[in-house]
Formats: structure tokens, sequence, C-alpha cells
């Protein structure tokens, strides 16, 4: 076997004694980044892997070296430990500090993300494995079970099982539901005790079927992801013990580095090795390429490299067929075993507090949205959501919680044998249960928990976030309040009509306020409070009266208006407030007629009005803005729809819970953002969380429910359709900034990314639809790129798969937007039209050349919004060498100017001869054109475009200097 060398660069120093230190490396998602961290460095390194000579960048917020990495599975949160006792976390991959997320009292070894990202496993030489919520940063249990320093840490892909290893060689297979032992298998790995440069690891292969542990025989031995019982052992060349090893994506190969100071890879299935490198010093850590065939190392004494094509070419990829495992992306509590779970301690913000702790009362690090769920018992058998995994220990509570079920359904068959209207509900309460501590309120922000004690309430507010949410003392509720609503300046709340005169009670508690009593409270006679809303300086109240009550925040009653039927919900956001109503009664399926308002109370109008849809047979379980402000519902039937001003005002289905087929769980909503959906999962027939312990929040991938694609890309299509449908709303808002007069800037370069985002999914696409012979659909893709780059790529990409027929067909595209565009004329392209001339907003420019080559030529764009016509205004340019090669290029560019009339048949025909072709090679086309939902498209840093407005005054500047 012929025996390559890998060059290695120095990443870190070892410090003055030059010894051996535990170093980690990482990939990003692209393969673009490689990270690096060492035990004798406190700061970690984010390489740039395509070119080694540019010079790192560094992340230094530990005071002592880097013992540990993670990166979650969505590329987006980096996580360190260290040896001064802390672990904490940054975006990635810009490297921004985010939070110290938790604290040991000794030295960190190992960290691990589980597969969805929700949760964090935390250990080191203290006994203790902390299991950390990433959403909240609370600490959802402590599982205790090893004798020394803990080294190793695994998530089971499938989310039911956990894994850990210690110095003294102990393997301890967990049950994440419970959080209990399953089997310790005590002495099957090498005892690692005098050297903290080689630390004992495992490893889930990634279909999780198999656990990974180093032998004592110098092997690997797999170990059966059930039973613990070993099945096979990988035995070669090693000669000395195994200090580490890392699956391939697709679980095929292995790559294992021993203390002998070489690396060899294996062929899982058929146990043998199949190909090694010998290195200077033993290599600490390994991670395989996600995306190709690469292996990053690095040593003892931390230097890094990258080990090209382990996998010989003749053999199946590391990438190819990686398996799809679903995991439940959280720890499920039964609500029976809250004795059993642990609360840990968290660390707090700031760096000067490293030996300092407290209770985990910390929940969230995001704000804005409210969410909903005291719909009642009589919900519980419609919301059909996420397989729970079964414990093989509960078989008696299950067949407890079947019987229940059974009779719960009975129930309410029984009681919706007529169509009845859903009663009103408050977003984020959950139903009384007494003896219990339950929710008043629980959004994005914070929860407001309410505990009956001896005939009155105690009810306590908590942020998310507490270094940027007030302190807010606990306070006695003698009036019985059962819903509640939080913001950043106050909370309202509200009870039912009680007492002799039958009286609803509405209290405003602000935060923070110059007066020293500046509560207030406001008593209803014959009306109940339905549901509350806060905003920015409101407060509002809807009642059984069908009237919509607003205060000021200082309790100055400013409005009532009367509903058009009964409410459903409230909820608020800033200076808007959204209103669900009854518009007629139930169908008789259970359907329910609701109708939606938004209206603006600082301007007292109403900015949208409409139907409300939802799923046949299904009710409202959730309603709220988004953290981007967009209108989103949830339904009992699992479907998630969002609110968007294309086509007149539509709702857009999302998210769907019957694709995940997953019938024994139920998704209470707490939030969403742009690409996520904020739920707790709650194991049938449950339909809300329990207070205590805290719920625990799943983050789930918004995905239209589409249908089966001829192309098996329903991936691909539904991050196309999404990219569009947010592009369409950012356009949207710098149109609104842009008309206020308001700076755009931030929202450009947001516009600017999903459109590199979206023209990257679409040249996916092009490259199924070629390989499912769709070139009509290829055709139709390649309308809608935005970039030169992009458009490139697609046809060095037909070009590469040898369709030179489609080749041709795309640069006639190209030939013809730029014809049209010059000629003034009308394009159709398929069902569209493009009106021509266009406006500057139509067009995008490519970058400034030097004189002797082509200038820019402006483009016009897939039809997605129309423009104020004007007309081009040519300039004469030398035309540029003719390649020949059967690739369509322009001799001539023009550019946009303001509004004119040719002034003699001489210009008109000046005009026509600048867009006549030449034939070039498709590298070689000059011609690059922006997405038009994004009018005010900025200059990337790498590649610089010249603005249509900046040729505008170049035009004036010289006109002006001919004068």
């Amino acid at each position: 076997m012929k025996i390559r060398t890998i060059k290695l660069r120095e990443a870190h120093k070892n410090g003055e004694n030059g010894g051996n230190s535990f170093c980690s490396i990482l990939w990003d998602q692209q393969g673009d980044r490689i990270v690096t961290a060492s035990s004798s460095d406190p700061s970690i390194w984010v390489h740039d892997a395509q070119f080694p000579s540019v010079n790192p960048k560094s992340i230094k917020h530990h005071r002592d070296g880097v013992t540990a990495l993670a990166l979650s599975p969505n590329f987006t949160c980096l996580a360190s430990g260290s040896i001064d006792h802390s672990v904490k976390l940054y975006k990635f991959p810009g490297g921004e500090f985010v939070t110290n997320i938790t604290r040991f009292t000794l030295p960190i070894r190992a960290l691990a993300f589980n597969k969805s990202g929700t949760m964090l496993a935390a250990a080191g030489d203290d006994e203790g494995i902390k299991l950390i919520n990433t959403i909240d940063g609370s600490i959802a249990r402590v599982l205790k079970g090893h004798k020394g320093s803990i080294t190793g840490l695994a998530f089971d892909p499938k989310s039911e099982y956990f894994a850990s290893v210690d110095s003294t060689g102990t393997v301890i297979h967990w049950e994440l539901q419970p959080g209990t032992i399953l089997n310790t298998l005590k002495g099957i790995a090498p005892a690692t005790f005098s050297d903290q440069s080689a630390m004992n690891m495992l490893s889930w292969s990634p279909d999780g079927d198999l656990l990974a542990v180093p032998g004592l025989k110098n092997d690997v031995v797999m170990y059966d992801r059930d039973t613990a019982e070993k099945l096979f052992s990988l035995r070669g060349d090693h000669v000395q013990p195994i200090c580490f090893l890392s699956w391939s994506p697709n679980g095929r190969y292995m790559a294992t580095s021993g203390s002998d100071r070489q690396i060899i890879i294996w062929d899982v299935d058929k146990k043998q090795d199949i190909d090694r490198q010998k290195f200077s010093d033993r290599i600490s850590c390994m991670a395989w390429k996600p995306h190709g065939n690469a292996l990053a190392v690095i040593d003892s004494k931390g230097k890094y490299g990258v080990w090209e094509s382990p996998v010989p070419s003749s053999m199946k990829s590391p990438t190819e067929d990686i398996p799809n495992v679903r995991s439940n992306g959280l720890l499920l509590f039964d609500e029976d075993e809250e004795e059993a779970s642990a609360s840990g301690s968290l660390s707090d913000l700031g760096e000067d507090s490293l030996g300092e702790s407290e209770l985990s009362s910390r929940k969230r690090l995001r704000k804005n949205s409210t969410l909903d769920d005291s719909w009642g018992e009589d919900m519980n058998d419609e919301l059909d959501l996420h397989p729970k995994v079964e414990s093989h220990k509960k078989a008696s509570k299950s067949k407890k919680d079947s019987i229940d079920h059974e009779k719960h359904e009975i129930k309410n068959s029984m009681t919706y044998s007529a169509p009845k209207m859903q009663e009103a509900f408050q977003p984020g309460a959950t139903p009384v249960q007494p003896g219990k501590r339950r929710f008043l309120c629980y959004n994005m922000l914070g929860s407001v928990t309410s505990m009956d004690h001896d005939g009155y309430s105690h009810i306590e507010i908590d942020f998310h976030d507490t270094s940027s949410g007030p302190r807010v003392p606990a306070m006695t509720d003698y009036f019985g309040f059962t819903m509640a609503s939080l913001n950043e300046n106050g909370s309202v709340f509200a009870n039912p009509c009680k007492g002799e005169k039958n009286m609803s009670t509405l209290m405003y508690r602000p935060f923070s306020s110059w007066a020293s009593n500046s509560e207030w409270s406001m008593r209803l006679e014959e009306e109940e409070v339905r549901a509350v809303a806060l905003g920015t300086t409101w407060v509002a109240a809807a009642t059984s009266l069908n009237f919509l009550r607003i205060f000021s925040d200082s309790g100055l009653q400013r409005y009532i208006l009367s509903l058009d039927g009964p409410v459903v919900t409230l909820v608020g956001l800033k200076d808007e407030l959204a209103v669900v109503t009854h518009s007629s009664p139930a169908l008789p399926s259970d359907g329910q007629m609701l109708e939606f308002r938004v209206l603006n109370v600082r301007s007292a109008t109403e900015s949208l009005r409409g139907r409300l849809p939802l799923t046949p047979g299904s009710y409202l379980t959730w309603f709220g803005f988004s953290e981007e402000g967009q209108l989103g519902s949830f339904d009992s039937k699992g479907v998630l729809r969002v609110y968007t001003n294309q086509y007149g005002g539509s709702w857009f289905p999302v998210f769907s819970s019957s694709k995940l087929k997953k019938p024994d769980e139920n998704y209470w909503v707490v939030g969403l953002n742009a690409t996520k959906l904020f739920c707790v999962v709650c194991k049938s027939p449950y339909s809300f969380p329990q207070a205590t312990p805290k719920p625990i929040l799943t983050l789930l991938d918004l995905s239209f429910p589409l249908a089966a694609s001829d192309l098996g890309a329903e991936n691909l299509e539904n991050e196309f359709i999404l990219n569009n449908m947010h592009l369409h709303q950012i356009q949207k808002r710098i149109e609104e900034n842009a008309a206020a007069g308001r700076d755009t800037a931030s929202i450009d370069d947001e516009a600017f990314t999903i459109e590199a985002a979206l023209d990257r999914c679409i040249l996916r696409l092009i490259a199924s639809c070629c390989n499912g012979d769709k070139l009509v659909r290829a055709t139709e893709l390649v309308k809608l790129l935005s970039m030169e780059k992009s458009v490139k790529g697609a046809i060095k990409l037909v070009t590469a798969l040898k369709l030179p027929n489609l080749a041709e067909r795309f640069s006639t595209i190209l030939e013809e937007r730029m014809s049209n565009e010059a000629m003034g004329s009308t394009v159709l392209h398929g069902n569209f039209k493009f009106d021509a001339p266009v406006q500057a907003d139509d067009v995008f420019q490519r970058p400034s050349l030097p004189e002797s080559s082509t200038e820019k030529a402006v483009l016009p764009f897939p039809p997605q919004r129309s423009s104020t016509p004007s007309f081009p205004k040519e300039e004469k340019t030398e035309q540029p060498p003719n390649a020949g090669n059967g690739i369509v290029e322009p001799t001539r560019a023009l550019r946009v100017g303001k509004t004119v009339e040719a002034k003699n048949a001489g210009e008109a025909k000046d005009v026509k001869e600048a867009t006549n072709p030449v034939k070039k090679q498709p590298e070689e086309i000059p011609v690059s054109f922006n997405r038009p939902s994004n009018p005010f498209a900025k200059k990337s840093n790498r590649q610089e475009h010249s603005s249509l407005f900046d040729s505008i005054k170049k035009m004036k500047t010289d006109a002006t200097g001919k004068r």
C-alpha cells in the first residue's frame, strides 16, 4: 500500500515546555472553513480550507486552553469548553460571543450537540454530565454515574440513547427520556489517567445502529444500540491503543488514529483497512469533510492538515447515501418524574463572574412573538404529531395512557356531536390543574406562572434572557387571574367574572416607571375579559360583549370597538394588534369560520382584514407574530400558516405535522421565525406542557406540504418556495421604508443574501432537472437566476453534462434579454411578460472592466414585479474579439439614463446595432444581472458592481465637462 505524505501547518503553539496537548478540529457545513483548538492555547482559530495561507480568524474568550469543541448540526452555533471551567457559545462562522452557557468546578473535557442542536451535553473532570437546553440556557438534567474524568460524549442520532466514557475506560449507556442508566460497561476502553493529551472517546454510527468504542487490543469494538452487546471489532495494524475515531458521513468508512502515530481508514462492512497514513506525532483529532472525500487531522503539537481522498476513488464515496435519521430533538420528561429531573446551575453572561452560579431561571435568548394554547381539554385528540420513542420500561404507563386516551376520545365524540364554536383562548396559557403550577403566558420573551396556595395564587414572571430582561418581584394574586400577556415593558392580567357583582378585573403592571405608583386596574361589571394583548404603549382586552377595549399604558381608556363576532384570541406586537373572531357559526363538520383583523393602534387604522383559513374539522390552537413581524397561525391538525401579501394577501402553509408521520405526539407552539417553528413536544394524550419542570423547546424546520416530485427534489423545491416568499416580504419592507424615507441599507443586505441563497438553490434544481431529463423545467429555472456567476454556472453545468442544445438555449435566453432591453420592446417568457424599456430598479450591471474589455450590459429580469417604463440611452463601445464557440455574448453595452427620445433615425440605428450577437464560450460571458425583487441591491464585498445611479451621475458629469 502506497504511503503518502500530508503537509501539516502549525495552528497552535504548545507553550514553553513544547509537550503534547489535546487538540480539536472541525469542518464547517460547506467545507470552506476548518476550526481548531488546543488545550495549551486559549484561542480558537478559524482557517480558510481552500486558501490555508490566508491568516486565520481568532476567537479568544477563554482564560485558559480550549479542551473541547462542538458545532451545532445546522453549523450556526459553536460551543467551546476550557480548562477555565466554562462552556461558551458563539455565532458561527462570525465568531461573535453569545453567552457563557454553563460552568463547572473543574476543567471541561467533552462537548456534544444532539442531532437537532437543541441540547448540548458537557462534561469534564467533575463527575456529572450536564444536559443543557441551548434554546433557553437551562440545565435540563445532570447525569451522574462516572467515577473518573469524563472524556467522551455522544448522542444517539435517533435521540433515544446517550453514551459516555471516562478516563478509567468505563462506558455508560443511558436512556435519554428518563435519564437512567441502561448499561455500565466497565474497563472496556483503555485507561488514560496520566496523559491528558490522549482522551478516550466514542461515537455512534450515522444511522444510530452501532456504538464504536476504542478497545483494549488496539482495536475498535462495535456495540449494539439497544442491548450494548459486543457485535464485532476492527483490528488491524495499530500497535498501540486507539486514541480517536471518526465515522464517515455515510457510515461506510471509519478513520482511527492511535498512539502509534498513524491513521487507518476502514471499510466497516468488510471489516478491513483500505488505506493508512503515518505522521511524526500522535493525531489527537480527525473530522471528515461533510461534502467530499477528505479528512482533516490535527496532531498533539497543534499542527493541522487535510488528507485528500482517504477513500480510493474506485470505491464508493464517503458522502454517498448518507442516512436520513429523524430525531426527537429534545428530552421528554414525564410529569411523574418531576422529582427525578435535576436542576443545575447556569453561568451569568459576564466574564467576571466565572466563580458564581445561580438557579436555572434563564430560559430563552430570543424575543418578539407570542404563543397560545389554553383552548381546553376537549382539543387533546386533535393534535397528531411527532412519534415518541417508547421506553422499554414503561409498558404499564403506556397502557394506562392508551386507556385514558380512548376514554377522552369517547368524551369528545359525545361533546362535539353538534357543531360548536371554539371558545376564546389566551396565547400561551395552559388549563388550570389543581395543585400544580400553570402558565398564564409563555412566549418568545418569557413566561408568567401561577401556583394556587391557600385560597390565593403566587405569580412569578421570568425572562428567558435574564441579562436583558428586568428582575420582576413575585406577587400574590387575590383576584384569581387566569390569563396574562407579557412584553418588554410590562405585563397585563385578567380574570373571569366572579364575586357577588359578577365582575371581571383587568390589571396592568409596568416593569419600570418614573412614578412610584404606575400600576393600574379596571373593573368590568357583567362583562368578562376573554383575551388580552400588549403593545409598545397600549393594552387591549376583548370581552364577552364583543367589545375590544384599548387602554394606554398609563391606564387612559382610549378606544372601545365593537367586534363583528365572538373573540377567539388577541395578540400584539409594537403598534399592531391582531384580533381573531368568529365570522359565522361552526360548520356541521365542526369546521370553524374565523376572520382576522390587524389594527395599528398608534394611527387608529386597519392594515389587514380577511378570513383565517383552517384545515377542515380543525380548531385554532396558536396565533401570533413571528420574530420578523409576520402573522402566523397553527391549527389542531398540525398545519402552520403564515400570512403574505402575495396574491392580494394569502396564507401559505409552511409546515404540516402529517408529513412527519408521528401521531403519538402533540405540538404546543411557542413562536416562529423565518425558517424555524418553536414548540414543545407533548406526549399524547397531553396537548400542553407542565410548568415544572420547565418545558424544553424543539426547533422544527419549516417545510411546505409539497407533492411528491418526479425529480425527488422536494427539499430543494421547499427551499426555493421559502426563499421566494421571504424575498417578497423583504422587498415589501424595503418599499415601505423607502416610502417613509427610512434607511434601507440593512434590509437591502438581507435581501442580497437571500438572493444569493436562492440562486444556489435554483442551480441545484437545474442539476436535478438535467439528471432527470426535465430540460424544459431547467430552461424555466435558468430564467429565474439573478447573478452573473449563477448564469455562468448554469451554462458550465449543462456543458459538463454534455447537453450542448440546452447550453445554447441558455445563451439564447441571455441574448434575448439584452436585445429586447436595448430595443425597448416587450419580452415574453412563458406566461409572463417583460414591459420594456424598464426602470433602474429592474436591471443590474456587471462589474466595470478595463477599456479594452466589453463594457457592461443592462439586462431585463424574471418578471416578478412591474416597473415604470423608461427609455434606455445607448453608449457606443469597442467590439470585443470574437471567440466563436457557440455561446452568445453582446458586443455592445447600454447605460440607462433619463427618459429621452431618439432625435434621429441614426440614433435608433445605433441602438439596433448595439445588440448584434457574437458567439463565445460560457466561461467568458461577462453579462451579469440581479434579481428585481431587490431594487436597492448593494455591491458585494468580493465583486464590485457598478451602480446604475453611479452611471447616471457619471454621464451628467461628462456632459457638464464637455460644456
